[in-house]
């Protein structure tokens, strides 16, 4: 049988839910044509459907199949931004998804997607210079932004001023195991994160609770002692929002300290994380809370036991690429090419 008579049958066995024959369907396409980029794309939406956790196999077999669609089409953003999210949701592959988002940005110089990819892995790294150079050059290059992702930038946008104001020193770095935020993950290691919404309860519902059973005796009764009852609730929860969300930062610290370890031993293949806190609540709480494919991979890192060589340094992609995709070319350069031409 042909590709596209296999192709036909993988899509007819996926309409009839039979996903374990389409699978098997479109393996046969491509080992026919190499080169059906359909086919292959087929291959990564089964193996790694939205909304679902495939396995370390899966995950990684979906890998491929992206990457094979973007040799044969580099036109396939879909297929970029899949492969993009399968590195790092799925496989903790965050130097690797760099390079893979300026490999995207290369293809599609004027897509502003990858820009954004790169700020928040370097921010969830904690990169921040970095990450602000990235998040800079969005709009140094006048690049178009989607409307879903204006929430993202602003937020990204927030996070990054708020480090420029902070001491770097104070910014925890896994490979440093000196670094003072190990002591407070150890001193916070025995107790899961505590979440936003508890905190809220805790520090604004009893002011809310007096608001209400002392309004009338501020206000009166009638609709503008109502009014005023509202207004004051609507300040108070305001405030309390606010100020539960600061809290909640500075009492979690430790525990996204010590998330930002565990990516980071994903990324570089590296153990980093001592015994004792790998053995703590925290840390089992928020291992549990990474998906199938995540947890595998990283219970063989910890297996290999292999650790982070001294002075180790991320790698990083050269960010300026894409502009010889674009034909830009530095005046610097150029005028140096003309002075060596003139002497000559």
């Amino acid at each position: 049988m042909s590709a596209e008579s296999h192709y036909l049958d993988a899509i007819e066995a996926e309409e009839n839910e039979d996903l374990e024959g389409a699978l098997n369907h479109v393996e046969l396409a491509v080992k026919a044509d190499p080169k059906d980029s359909n086919a292959w794309w087929m291959m990564a939406t089964l193996l790694a459907p939205d909304g679902k956790y495939p396995d370390i196999q899966q995950a990684s077999r979906a890998l491929v199949a992206c990457t094979k669609v973007v040799e044969i089409d580099p036109s396939r953003v879909d297929a970029w931004v899949k492969g993009g999210r399968i590195m790092v949701d799925h496989l903790g592959l965050y130097e690797d998804a760099l390079d893979w988002w300026q490999r995207c940005r290369e293809a599609a110089p004027l897509e502003s997607v990858p820009i954004v990819e790169q700020t928040t892995i370097l921010s969830d790294m904690g990169m921040y210079p970095e990450a602000r150079d990235r998040l800079g050059s969005l709009f140094e290059e006048d690049l178009d932004i989607a409307n879903s992702q204006l929430a993202r930038i602003t937020h990204l946008h927030r996070t990054l001023e708020m480090s420029a104001q902070q001491d770097q020193s104070v910014h925890f770095k896994p490979w440093q195991r000196n670094h003072g935020g190990w002591t407070s993950i150890k001193m916070r290691s025995n107790k899961a994160p505590v979440s936003e919404n508890m905190l809220f309860m805790m520090t604004t519902i009893p002011f809310l609770m007096m608001e209400v059973f002392a309004s009338r005796a501020l206000f009166g009764e009638g609709w503008g002692a109502f009014c005023l009852t509202s207004l004051l609730i609507l300040v108070t929860v305001i405030i309390g929002m606010s100020f539960t969300r600061k809290l909640y930062q500075r009492v979690n610290k430790p525990g996204f300290n010590l998330l930002r370890a565990i990516q980071f031993e994903a990324s570089c293949g590296c153990v980093v994380i001592p015994d004792d806190i790998r053995s703590s609540k925290l840390y089992m709480f928020l291992f549990s809370r990474h998906p199938p494919a995540f947890q595998q991979r990283l219970e063989k890192i910890i297996q290999s036991n292999k650790r982070l060589p001294k002075n180790w340094k991320m790698k990083m992609p050269d960010f300026d690429s894409h502009l010889d995709e674009i034909g830009y070319i530095e005046e610097d350069e150029e005028e140096s090419e003309l002075s060596s031409y003139e002497e000559e």
